[in-house]
């Protein structure tokens, strides 16, 4: 249950959202798509109340989801993307495709885009199926990206540079990434900590490691205490 949490994500900005398990990232998410309806408080995009936007325009133009579990269709890997654009081209396709790292799957298989998925995309692995999403929302060019632990599923070398090619190609767009890898996100423009449902930390990498709190106590556990162990 989130509880007072109050910040803002300036527009073109990268804003991750980090904490333990149960501290309210995907309540935070939820209720941004609006599968949850806030008790009190109010969340503005550009100014409107989100809760004033139709929900098919709000997911359907305006924020581009993508989750840790990616929805396929029976149908080749470029229908499967451009369900975030219909018209889309052939080129723009192949486009965002590139951006999402599928370029070396493609390259192997025979028919490339035109591949069939399969049932729920069950001929792909978890992380290709993962890339496939982020090329789909890629392709709708949205104001607003929002990207809850999108390539979990990929290794972290594989996650950070996806990441960067979604902030080269998102000309200017907003991204909020819920990660759970801090190695993957210290690179954002401000990195929310959440704990109990409340912000406790806020700031750049470098800030909140000095600050000696939980954010560092997280990067201590995932990043320096397996390196000693190596």
């Amino acid at each position: 249950m989130l509880q007072g949490v109050n910040f803002e994500v300036p527009a073109g900005s990268m804003t991750a959202i980090v904490g333990r398990s149960g501290s309210g990232k995907s309540s935070l998410a939820r209720i941004l798509m609006r599968l949850y309806e806030p008790q009190c408080g109010r969340i503005l995009l550009d100014g409107r109340a989100i809760d004033s936007i139709a929900t098919a325009e709000l997911r359907g133009s305006l924020v581009g989801l993508v989750p840790q579990e990616t929805a396929l269709l029976h149908d080749t890997i470029a229908g499967n993307i451009a369900l975030g654009a219909p018209t889309a081209s052939r080129e723009e396709t192949l486009r965002v495709a590139r951006a999402a790292q599928l370029e070396a799957l493609l390259d192997v298989l025979p028919k490339g885009l035109d591949t069939p998925v399969g049932d729920r995309g069950t001929q792909l692995s978890g992380g290709e199926r993962q890339r496939v999403g982020i090329a789909r929302a890629l392709l709708r060019r949205p104001g607003l990206y929002l990207l809850d632990e999108p390539t979990s599923m990929l290794d972290s070398k594989t996650e950070v540079d996806i990441l960067k090619a979604l902030k080269s190609v998102s000309d200017g767009a907003t991204m909020i990434v819920i990660a759970h890898r801090l190695s993957t996100i210290v690179d954002a423009d401000e990195i929310v900590v959440l704990d109990g449902g409340r912000v406790c930390e806020r700031g750049k990498h470098n800030a909140l490691l000095a600050m000696e709190g939980l954010y560092a106590e997280m990067w201590r556990r995932q990043v320096v205490a397996p390196l000693q162990d190596f």
